[in-house]
């Protein structure tokens, strides 16, 4: 069942058709979410069995809740995303993968979930496609529990603002934002990150020509490459 929550007046870039297509292909499940998720896991610091309830903000197409169920052992995974169509899909996955979830339409910024309620605030790849950043930081604060858990992974400017995604992709590009500025953010927002929480991956398919000059001919990436990516463990106390 998909429940709804009061959709604010939020200007919403839809993805074009090539990045809804790429959001259901093996290759976004395993190069871009599970690696995302296997790096979220080691930063976590006192990393506890069970996180009883689990909410993805921008669930996609729930590609991402077989592996929340199995990583972090969620007893209650809610699904949230703003649009019908990924949320129906969602529920496909959900039923494929033999999963109990909740799915919920609502903006980011405005969560129809109680206060305090959620273990773990999942975050992958949605940020940078949010106009109200701040706003949505504020609820993800506000939904987790004392001790709660903020998983961000996320793209910064240099990827989004670079030719092949703005070839391939629809962002709003005006809210884009460095590797800093997101950490900056997510403290501000009351998040405590521990330094040894972050993580800068530079992974191919986040670079300008793909990884194809150190694949073919061995070319290492230089030093003082602007970020691509920023992946981090928020705490809230």
């Amino acid at each position: 069942m998909i429940l709804s929550g009061r959709i604010v007046d939020v200007a919403h870039v839809p993805e074009s058709r090539f990045g809804r297509w790429f959001l259901a292909t093996d290759t976004w499940a395993v190069h871009v979410l599970t690696r995302a998720i296997d790096d979220l896991e080691r930063l976590i610091e006192g990393r506890r069995v069970c996180y009883p309830v689990v909410v993805d903000v921008g669930c996609g197409f729930g590609r991402s809740f077989k592996l929340l169920r199995e990583r972090f052992g969620a007893e209650r995974l809610i699904g949230v995303d703003v649009e019908t169509e990924a949320l129906a899909r969602s529920a496909k996955q959900a039923e494929r993968d033999g999963l109990m979830v909740e799915l919920v339409r609502a903006s980011s910024s405005e969560l129809p979930l109680a206060t305090e309620s959620a273990d773990i605030v999942f975050c992958h790849q949605t940020l940078h496609h949010l106009v109200e950043q701040e706003s949505a930081l504020g609820e993800f604060h506000r939904i987790l529990k004392p001790g709660g858990l903020f998983l961000l992974a996320e793209s910064t400017r240099a990827y989004i603002h670079s030719w092949i995604i703005r070839l391939l992709f629809r962002h709003p590009m005006h809210v884009q934002r460095s590797a800093d500025e997101y950490l900056a953010m997510v403290r501000a927002a009351g998040f405590s990150v521990d330094p040894r929480a972050v993580s800068y991956p530079y992974l191919w398919w986040s670079r300008q020509d793909l990884g194809l000059a150190e694949r073919a001919l061995g070319v290492k990436p230089r030093p003082g490459h602007e970020e691509t990516l920023i992946n981090l463990v928020g705490v809230k106390h």
